[in-house]
């Protein structure tokens, strides 16, 4: 089974900062695209910030020159880095990866995968 688990999340005060982590584990055989999204309370689902298996990154509007996404691709580990923390990025972050994995047939699957979600809260 491939799964993602995130952690970092928490309450933080306006101009804070948090580190977020997600890491992958099961039998991947390779990983393309990870991301960050989030969702607020009565707001869709968007993407914060997303980087390939080369360390290109895009960012949305909202986050640029605050957030930064890096990975460690020898952990299958994504962070986001968020600094000058406002209210507004109050929110459930998930973790998105786009993956290869190995089946119990040794075939190869592609997959996209999210994680269960952390909990970041700004407050004012």
């Amino acid at each position: 089974q491939v799964e993602l688990v995130e952690s970092g999340g928490g309450l933080v005060q306006a101009g804070g900062s948090l580190r977020l982590s997600c890491v992958a584990s099961g039998k991947i055989f390779s990983i393309n695209a990870m991301g960050w999204y989030r969702q607020a309370p009565g707001k869709q689902r968007e993407s914060v910030a997303a980087i390939t298996s080369g360390g290109t990154t895009n960012y949305a509007d909202s986050v640029k020159g605050r957030f930064t996404i890096s990975r460690d691709n020898a952990k299958n580990t994504v962070y986001l880095q968020m600094n000058s923390l406002k209210p507004e990025d109050t929110a459930v972050y998930y973790c998105n990866a786009d993956l290869v994995v190995v089946t119990t047939t040794s075939a190869y699957k592609h997959l996209e995968i999210w994680g269960q979600g952390t909990l970041v809260t700004v407050s004012s």
